[in-house]
């Protein structure tokens, strides 16, 4: 049973989605600011946090800094209706998804089942294909799916759930363009719609993180309006 932590400062989202998530066989911890989650986290994390953005004490992007600081667990944010910065920004700072306020419960839900899904397929390697669980050398590049680990010229970097089915996707093929589209079924569920500027976001953020350990890096090619393309160097 995955335990889901539920950061929000609306006692009724706390209330209401957490009853949601308990029916479907979830167990759920509810924080109602920032600070007191990241305090629990530091004691025990859950398997996938949902935090809400605008909460006193500290915010979600401050939850979020700190997080990716010491773990890849899949998070999901919610914004704000109308707030798209929110949502580009949260994407580039390490979110693997986000959902709109209001929302539907049932949408969450699936979100939530479609990260544990993918996590799963990392952690276990059991439910991916045998191609996919091998360990993948491109030029500079090292992949181990079943150890969830990533390398680039012999130094480490850490890659969310969603970064990594990224970059998996396009390094198995180098010189293959692949379609934003694509790249969506790869990193999504077909139950989960999602638009381009969300895939453009993980690929920034992705390519920021490797820049991170080599100035230099530029495998991952932008092809506009048509997708992106990983080329050995």
């Amino acid at each position: 049973m995955a335990r889901i932590a539920l950061v929000d400062d609306d006692r009724n989202i706390l209330t209401s989605v957490s009853m949601a998530l308990e029916a479907e066989g979830f167990e759920v911890e509810t924080y109602n600011d920032g600070q007191s989650a990241l305090d629990a986290f530091t004691r025990r994390l859950p398997d996938m946090a949902v935090l809400d953005i605008k909460m006193p004490r500290m915010d979600g992007m401050d939850l979020l800094q700190r997080l990716r600081q010491k773990t890849s667990m899949p998070v999901i944010f919610l914004t704000s209706k109308d707030d798209e910065i929110d949502e580009v920004l949260g994407l580039r700072m390490g979110a693997d998804d986000y959902v709109k306020k209001p929302f539907s419960q049932r949408l969450l839900v699936e979100r939530i089942r479609a990260l544990l899904r993918r996590q799963d397929v990392i952690a276990n390697g059991e439910t991916a294909t045998v191609e996919e669980n091998k360990i993948m050398e491109r030029g500079q590049l090292r992949m181990d799916p079943l150890r969830h680990s990533v390398s680039w010229k012999g130094r480490d970097v850490a890659l969310t759930v969603t970064e990594f089915m990224l970059l998996q996707a396009l390094a198995q093929r180098p010189g293959f363009v692949k379609s934003r589209d694509q790249l969506m079924d790869v990193a999504y569920d077909d139950q989960v719609y999602v638009d381009d500027r969300t895939i453009d976001s993980h690929i920034k953020r992705l390519r920021k993180k490797m820049r991170a350990v080599d100035d230099d890096f530029s495998a991952i090619e932008t092809l506009y309006g048509i997708g992106y393309r990983y080329n050995e160097e």
